[in-house]
C-alpha cells in the first residue's frame, strides 16, 4: 500500500544468482586460460628465437660434427634436448614460484593454500612439451645445415 505498486519490487531467489555466478566464474577462467595460452606463445617463441641465435652462433660447430661423422639425427636430438632443458629450467622457476608464493601468501594471511601434485606435473609437462615443440625448428634447420657452408661459416 505504501508503494502502490507491485513492479518496483524485484523478486529474485538464490538459484539466480548462483546462475549468476557461475556465469561470471565462466568467464573469469575463459580471460585466464586465454592469458595463459598467450604467455606460453609468447614463451614459446622466446625458446625458438634463442635456439635459432643458438643455431647460427654455432653453425661452425655443427659443420665439425657433422664433419666427424655425427648423423643429422644427432645434431637434431641435440638442439632437441637443448631446447627441452631450457625449457625445463624456465618451467622449474615458474614451477618454484607458483608454489612458494601461494604458500607464502597463505602463511601471511594465516590461511593455509593447498598446491595439487597434479597441477605441478600438468605444469611441467606444458612447459616440456612447449620447449620441445618450438625446438622443433630450429633443431631441424641446424640438422639439415650443407656441411659445406657451415665449415666455411666465420
Amino acid at each position: 500500500s505504501r508503494h502502490r505498486s507491485i513492479e518496483s519490487f524485484t523478486m529474485m531467489s538464490l538459484a539466480q544468482y548462483l546462475r549468476l555466478v557461475d556465469k561470471i566464474s565462466d568467464g573469469i577462467s575463459l580471460g585466464l586460460l586465454a592469458i595463459a595460452g598467450v604467455s606460453l606463445l609468447v614463451g614459446g617463441i622466446g625458446i625458438m628465437n634463442i635456439m635459432l641465435v643458438t643455431v647460427s652462433e654455432r653453425t661452425r660447430d655443427i659443420g665439425i660434427r657433422l664433419a666427424l661423422g655425427a648423423g643429422r639425427r644427432d645434431i637434431l636430438l641435440q638442439f632437441l634436448m637443448e631446447a627441452a632443458i631450457l625449457s625445463l629450467l624456465g618451467g622449474g622457476l615458474g614451477l618454484g614460484l607458483g608454489v612458494v608464493l601461494p604458500w607464502y601468501i597463505g602463511f601471511l594471511n594465516g590461511v593455509q593454500v593447498p598446491v595439487s601434485l597434479a597441477s605441478v606435473a600438468v605444469a611441467f609437462s606444458v612447459s616440456l612439451g612447449v620447449g620441445t615443440f618450438f625446438g622443433i625448428y630450429p633443431a631441424r634447420k641446424a640438422a639439415n645445415m650443407n656441411l659445406v657452408d657451415s665449415l666455411s661459416h666465420e
